[in-house]
C-alpha cells in the first residue's frame, strides 16, 4: 500500500478516538494547507540517479502514490473543507457558552426590589420596607416572579395608613426611620454621568419649595422637561395662559435650561397627553428619569401617564399592572423602579423624591402629613374679611395695622406697617385655621392654643415637644401700582399668601393714608428651618387675569425662551 501524505495524518477525521474535536483547541490549530518540500544535507554528495527510488517518492514535493487508496487533489480538498467547517463550529459553541454564562451572572446578582416602593425584598424584619413572608418569596423565586411582589409596607400604604421611612436631614420627626434622605439622595447622583432624559417634576401649590432649584447636581447635562403638577388645585376662574407665562418667566431667571414646559393634573389627566407625546420625540433611546422632591406626586404622574400611553402602545398597558403604589405620605418611593413602556427602547425610571430640610413637612410629626396636603381645589381666605359696609369682625379704620395672624401652629405673621385697604389672602390646606389677635396679645395666645386652635402640632402631648416658631423674618415689600397685588410670600411646603396694597371691597376712603407709602412691612415666624420666598403674585382666580401683565420680548428671548403646553 502507498504511503499517506502528511495531511492525512493531520486532517481530524483521521485523529484518534482520544483527540477528537471536542477537547481540541482549534486556535493553537495549524491546519494543513499544501505540502512542504523535504531536504536533507549529507556529506556524502549523491546524484538523484543514484538515490533508490523509494527515497525519490519521498523528496519529491507532491507524493502522488500509486493504487486506489492514494488520495487524489479532491480528497485532500475535501479534506482540509471539513477540517476548516469543523474549527468554525467549535468557535461559535465557546462563544455562546461564554455569552450563556455571562447572563446567568447577570440574573443572579441583580437585588429584587418591590415593585410599589422600589425598597430591596426581605424576609427578616417585619416592620422594615421590603418586607415579605419566606413562603411568599420562595413560590415567586421559584417561579421567576419576584417583580411581582408588593411588600407588607406598600399594602398598608395603599389602605390608607401612613407610614414614614424616612429620617435624618429632610426625613420626618415620629415614626420609624429606616432610611436617611442622604442615602435616597446618593441614589440618584449617578444620572449626571449617564444619556438620559429628565422629566422634573414641581408643585404648582409649593411651587418655590418643590423646585430643586440645584437639580443640574443631580442630571448633570442631560435635557430637562419641566412638568408642572396638581393645576386643578388651583382656584376656579385661573387662566392658565397667564399662569404658564408666569412658570416660564420663574424658570427663566433661575437660568434653569428645559425643552418645554407643562401645565398637569395626574387626577383629571389635564396635559397629560403632551407630556408623552414629547417624551417620545425627546427621549431619542434613552431612559427616562422622573424626577422631583417628595411628594410632589411623581407615583401618581406615572399612572397618569401610563394610562394615557397604553391608549397607543401595548407595552405601557402591560405596564400598567405593576405601576408603583400612590400615597400621601412623602417618601413612599424608597429606590428606582423599573418600568418597560416602550416599544422602542429605553426604560422609564420613578426615583426616590429628594427631601429638602426647608419644607413644614420635615419639621411636623410623621400623623400630621396629612393636614399639609390639600385634597381639593384651593379657596383663598381673605384677611381682614369685606362685607358691602366695609371690613367685618375685630379690625378698625386702621386694617391689619397692630395684628397678628397664625397659619395654624405653623406660621405667624406680624403686620407692621401696611395701607388700611390692604388685605392678605392665604391659598393653602383648608384645615389649617387662621386666627387674628392684637399683637401685644399674640405670644400668649400661640402659648394657650397651640395643640388646640392652632394646629398643627395637634393635641398638646405633642404641642410640649414643639420647638416653636425659631425663624424670625422681617419683610420690606415695594409696590408701584396698589390696584395690582405687590407679591406673594411663600411658605416651603405649605403655601402662599397674597398681599394687596388696596382692595377696594374694604370700604376705607383713600383720604386715610398717603399716596407717597409704596412699602408693606411685616414679620413672618416660622419654625426652623423652612424657608421663606418673596416671589411676584401667581395670577390665580378671575382676578389674575385682570390684573397680570405679560412682558414684552425681544426676538433672542423669543428664541431661547421654552414653550409651555397645557
Amino acid at each position: 500500500m502507498a504511503l499517506k501524505t502528511p495531511s492525512t495524518f493531520l486532517s481530524p477525521l483521521f485523529l484518534p478516538k482520544q483527540y477528537t474535536l471536542s477537547i481540541f483547541n482549534p486556535v493553537s490549530l495549524n491546519i494543513y494547507r499544501k505540502p512542504t518540500p523535504l531536504s536533507c544535507k549529507s556529506t556524502h554528495s549523491h546524484s538523484p540517479s543514484q538515490l533508490p527510488l523509494s527515497d525519490t517518492k519521498l523528496l519529491s514535493s507532491e507524493p502522488e502514490g500509486t493504487g486506489a487508496a492514494s488520495p487524489t487533489r479532491g480528497d485532500r480538498f475535501l479534506e482540509r473543507q471539513q477540517a476548516d467547517e469543523a474549527a468554525k463550529l467549535l468557535i461559535k459553541e465557546i462563544k455562546k457558552t461564554k455569552k450563556k454564562t455571562k447572563k446567568v451572572l447577570k440574573v443572579n446578582t441583580a437585588t429584587a426590589c418591590c415593585y410599589g416602593c422600589g425598597a430591596p425584598l426581605q424576609t427578616s424584619e417585619v416592620d422594615a420596607p421590603g418586607f415579605v413572608d419566606m413562603d411568599t418569596y420562595e413560590l415567586k423565586k421559584k417561579h421567576h416572579q419576584l417583580r411581582t411582589i408588593l411588600c407588607g409596607r406598600c399594602r398598608l400604604l395603599s389602605h390608607g395608613h401612613m407610614i414614614t421611612a424616612v429620617g435624618g436631614n429632610g426625613g420626618y420627626s415620629g415614626g420609624k426611620q429606616f432610611v436617611s434622605a442622604d442615602e435616597l439622595r446618593e441614589k440618584l447622583f449617578h444620572l449626571r454621568y449617564e444619556k438620559a432624559l429628565i422629566v422634573k417634576l414641581v408643585d404648582i401649590v409649593d411651587f418655590n419649595g418643590s423646585f430643586l432649584s440645584r437639580v443640574r447636581d443631580l442630571a448633570g447635562a442631560n435635557p430637562i422637561i419641566l412638568v408642572v403638577t396638581k393645576v386643578d388645585l388651583l382656584p376656579k376662574g385661573t387662566d392658565f395662559n397667564c399662569v404658564g407665562d408666569w412658570v416660564v418667566e420663574a424658570i427663566t431667571k433661575k437660568k434653569l435650561n428645559v425643552l418645554s414646559v407643562h401645565l398637569t393634573s395626574s387626577k383629571s389627566l389635564v396635559g397629560i397627553a403632551g407630556v408623552a407625546s414629547e417624551i417620545q420625540k425627546e427621549k431619542k433611546g434613552r431612559d427616562v428619569y422622573i424626577l422631583g422632591s417628595a411628594n410632589v406626586g411623581k407615583s401618581a404622574f406615572i399612572s397618569a401617564l401610563l394610562k394615557m400611553m397604553a391608549q397607543r402602545d401595548p407595552a405601557a398597558a402591560a405596564a400598567q399592572k405593576y405601576k408603583p403604589i400612590q400615597s400621601a405620605v412623602p417618601g413612599t418611593t424608597l429606590g428606582p423602579i423599573q418600568i418597560d413602556p416602550f416599544l422602542g427602547g429605553g426604560k422609564l425610571y420613578d426615583t426616590p423624591g429628594v427631601h429638602l430640610h426647608h419644607r413644614q413637612a420635615a419639621v411636623v410629626h410623621s400623623e400630621d402629613l396629612p393636614i399639609l396636603a390639600p385634597q381639593s381645589r384651593l379657596r383663598g381666605q381673605s384677611f381682614p374679611v369685606s362685607s358691602k359696609n366695609g371690613m367685618v369682625g375685630k379690625f378698625n379704620s386702621d386694617g391689619l395695622n397692630g395684628f397678628s395672624i397664625f397659619w395654624g401652629g405653623l406660621v405667624r405673621i406680624d403686620v407692621l406697617k401696611v395701607l388700611p385697604e390692604t388685605c392678605l389672602t392665604f391659598y393653602g390646606p383648608k384645615k389649617l385655621p387662621i386666627h387674628a389677635v392684637p399683637t401685644h396679645e399674640a405670644d400668649e395666645f400661640y402659648k394657650k392654643e397651640l395643640g388646640v386652635l392652632l394646629t398643627p402640632p395637634t393635641g398638646k402631648d405633642r404641642a410640649g415637644e414643639w420647638r416653636g416658631l425659631e425663624t424670625v423674618q422681617q419683610l420690606q415689600i415695594n409696590f408701584e401700582d396698589a390696584e395690582r397685588p405687590a407679591s406673594d410670600v411663600a411658605i416651603s411646603g405649605l403655601g402662599w399668601i397674597t398681599i394687596e396694597p388696596r382692595r377696594e371691597s374694604l370700604g376705607i376712603s383713600e383720604s386715610n393714608f398717603s399716596e407717597t407709602t409704596k412699602q408693606l412691612d411685616i414679620v413672618v415666624h416660622v419654625p426652623k428651618p423652612v424657608e421663606i420666598f418673596v416671589r411676584p403674585s401667581i395670577p390665580v382666580g378671575k382676578a389674575g387675569a385682570e390684573w397680570y401683565q405679560y412682558r414684552e420680548l425681544t426676538e433672542k428671548e423669543e428664541e431661547i425662551r421654552p414653550k409651555w403646553y397645557f
